[in-house]
């Protein structure tokens, strides 16, 4: 979806989202945006990038921001956001329809400091940017009750939910660092050296709040897979336990099993014709797993 041709002094901004195939082919006849670039800025797998065409002096961005699969859980991966500077007019390209995304790009677009379609971009960078550290605030508290309620009691749902939050902070984790290392980048490009001091300000200013997020999601996830690590620890300890007593009750179960089976033949056996045989069979059965319990007992068994 095309959504809307905004002209400024010095540029046209196109915003698009969730493109069909006629429009597609529309933004090529239209702006001669070539299949390739189009294609390249919408693919939902492409990591971040920037790229500089010497030909044609167009200039492509794309950064990865955060998805919502299910809010309630914190799950959430990450999906490309991409700009196009192409022939004085910037692109947006909002392919998995997000709709804070959207608001961002208006409320950047409705600041009148804004003036370029390269500070247009940079105060996007920004904002999305600063977009993971709700996502991860929400994260922490949720973590921090987790770990309570595990601390008492480790239950499937809770492990869960953990997962959950372990596997967002691994998406978040490698697509900030992506974002980093192409905002380090940047300024060592033709985007870099084309803008002014002021702008090189602001693209500092993003670098570091992308390292402050870089940095939040690393503790966070360092944190979240301590616990992770511990409370599967305890439950395989649980597991072990469990099993142990398990194992040690069938090995009493099986001494009556043994002797109630040979006394079961149809054989002559010693004793056997006794009129209290079966008490014998039980007395019997009885010292043996005693001497069982023992043995295993004062080999630390249990």
């Amino acid at each position: 979806m095309i959504h809307s041709k905004v002209t400024n002094a010095n540029y046209s901004w196109i915003a698009t989202g969730k493109l069909t195939p006629d429009e597609r082919i529309q933004l090529q006849q239209d702006y001669h945006l070539t299949a390739e670039m189009i294609t390249y800025v919408t693919d939902k797998d492409e990591s971040p990038n920037y790229v500089y065409d010497s030909d044609t002096a167009d200039e492509l961005f794309i950064v990865h921001v955060p998805y919502i699969i299910n809010e309630a859980q914190l799950r959430y991966i990450t999906q490309p956001i991409s700009f196009i500077i192409h022939d004085h007019t910037l692109f947006t390209f909002n392919e998995s329809g997000l709709t804070w995304v959207d608001e961002i790009f208006s409320k950047v677009h409705q600041n009148p400091t804004i003036e370029a379609a390269d500070h247009f971009i940079l105060q996007t960078l920004f904002a999305l940017m600063d977009s993971y550290i709700t996502i991860v605030k929400a994260i922490t508290k949720r973590r921090n009750h987790l770990d309570k309620v595990l601390n008492k009691e480790a239950k499937n749902a809770d492990l869960i939910a953990l997962s959950y939050l372990r596997q967002t902070l691994t998406f978040f984790l490698s697509a900030v660092q992506f974002n980093l290392n192409l905002l380090r980048h940047l300024s060592r490009t033709h985007f870099g050296m084309a803008i002014g001091p002021a702008k090189q300000e602001v693209l500092e200013d993003v670098t570091i709040e992308a390292e402050q997020v870089q940095w939040m999601i690393d503790i966070e996830t360092q944190v979240v897979d301590r616990i992770g690590d511990t409370f599967d620890s305890i439950v395989n300890n649980n597991l072990n336990d469990t099993m142990k007593i398990l194992t040690i009750w069938s090995l009493t179960m099986a001494v009556p099993t043994i002797i109630t089976g040979f006394y079961g033949m149809n054989v002559h056996l010693p004793l056997a014709k006794l009129g209290g045989a079966w008490l014998l069979t039980i007395g019997v059965s009885i010292v043996l797993i005693v001497w069982l319990l023992l043995a295993l007992k004062l080999r630390h068994k249990f």
